[in-house]
C-alpha cells in the first residue's frame, strides 16, 4: 500500500480510455486536486475547458473487465475562497406554462469560510440578505472509463458513473464501479461546496477541491450499476432518462445486491424494500438523470 501525491496538469472533459495520469495499485491512497466545472483552479486560473474537466484517469494495476473498483473518499474540501452558482431553475423542472416567465440566468458568488465551515452569499439577491449555508463538500463527477473505447461527455452519466451530482458523494463514503477496461481508469472532478437534490439550477456551489481517496480492487465480482455505502446506508445509482428508467436501474441493482450478498430471496428483498427503501434524487439537469436507491444498514444487521 503506497501513498501518492499527484498534481494534475492535464484534464479531460469526457470519461474515456485516455492515457493514464498515474498508475496505482489496490490499497493505494492518492492525494490530489480537482478544478471547478468551468476549468478554474485553486489560484483562480483558467487551466482547462468545460464542462466538468476531470482529474485522472488513474490506472489501477490488475483491474480487468468483470472486476469491481472500490473508491473510498477519504477527504474532500474546497481549496480556494470564492465559488459560484447559477440562479435560475432549469426549464424542465417547472411547469411548461411557466418557462416563458423565467428571467435571464445569472451567476452569483459565494465566500467559503473554513473557520465556520460555511458558504456565504456575497452577490446581493433580493430577499436573501446575510444568507449562508453549512458546507457539505461533494464530488459531482466520479467514475471509470466506459467500454468499447467510448469517450462520453463529463456532462452526463451511465453505468460507469460520471456526472451523477449525488449529494451523498462525500468524504467517508465508498463507491463501487463495474470495471469495463484494463486499469479501470478512474476519473474525478466537479467539486461542489454545497448542493441541493437534483442540481436543479445546473450547478452546486462550484469550486476547486483538494481530494484524497483510496482504491481497492474486488476481483471477479460483477455489478451492473454503481453502488455505494457509508456508515449508515448502502445505496445504488441508476443513470438514465426518463427518470423512471433511472429508478428502475437503481432498484434492480439493489434487489440483486440484497439477493447475492445478503442472502435474501426475491420475496424477502422486495418486502424489505417496500417498507424501508429511501430514494434520493441525484441529477435531474443533465442528459441522463440519476436516482439513488438507499437502504439503512440497520435492516441488514450492520452498523
Amino acid at each position: 500500500m503506497t501513498s501518492h501525491h499527484f498534481e494534475p496538469t492535464t484534464y479531460y472533459i469526457s470519461f474515456g480510455s485516455h492515457p493514464p495520469a498515474l498508475r496505482i495499485a489496490s490499497g493505494d491512497t492518492v492525494a490530489t486536486s480537482s478544478i471547478d466545472a468551468s476549468g478554474i483552479n485553486a489560484r483562480g486560473e483558467q487551466v482547462a475547458g468545460s464542462p466538468n474537466p476531470e482529474t485522472g484517469p488513474f490506472y489501477v494495476e490488475g483491474a480487468e473487465p468483470g472486476d469491481i473498483l472500490q473508491v473510498h473518499l477519504d477527504y474532500l474540501y474546497p481549496n480556494r475562497e470564492i465559488g459560484y452558482s447559477s440562479t435560475l431553475l432549469a426549464p424542465h423542472v417547472v411547469d411548461p406554462s411557466y418557462v416563458s416567465l423565467l428571467p435571464e440566468r445569472k451567476r452569483v458568488e459565494w465566500r467559503i469560510q473554513p473557520d465556520s465551515n460555511t458558504a456565504v452569499l456575497i452577490t446581493p439577491l433580493p430577499g436573501l440578505p446575510d444568507f449562508y449555508l453549512p458546507l457539505s463538500p461533494m464530488l459531482g463527477c466520479l467514475g471509470v472509463a466506459p467500454p468499447d473505447g467510448q469517450a462520453i461527455s463529463s456532462a452526463t452519466s451511465g453505468p460507469y458513473g460520471g456526472n451523477m451530482d449525488y449529494y451523498g458523494c462525500t468524504a467517508g463514503t465508498s463507491f463501487y464501479f463495474p470495471v469495463f477496461v484494463p486499469g479501470a481508469l478512474l476519473h474525478l472532478g466537479d467539486g461542489h461546496a454545497v448542493q441541493g437534490d437534483g442540481e436543479v439550477v445546473g450547478t452546486g456551489i462550484e469550486i476547486s477541491f483538494d481530494v484524497r481517496f483510496t482504491v481497492h480492487l474486488l476481483k471477479g465480482k460483477q455489478i451492473h450499476w454503481p453502488r455505494g455505502e457509508n456508515a449508515d446506508f448502502i445505496f445504488t445509482l441508476g443513470n438514465a432518462r426518463p427518470l423512471d428508467q433511472a429508478l428502475q436501474h437503481a432498484t434492480t441493482e439493489m434487489l440483486v445486491w440484497l439477493q447475492e450478498d445478503y442472502g435474501l430471496d426475491t420475496y424477502a428483498a422486495s418486502t424489505l424494500l417496500g417498507m424501508c427503501v429511501q430514494y434520493d434524487l441525484g441529477n435531474i439537469y443533465d442528459p441522463a438523470y440519476t436516482m439513488v436507491c438507499r437502504l439503512s444498514k440497520r435492516w441488514l444487521g450492520s452498523s
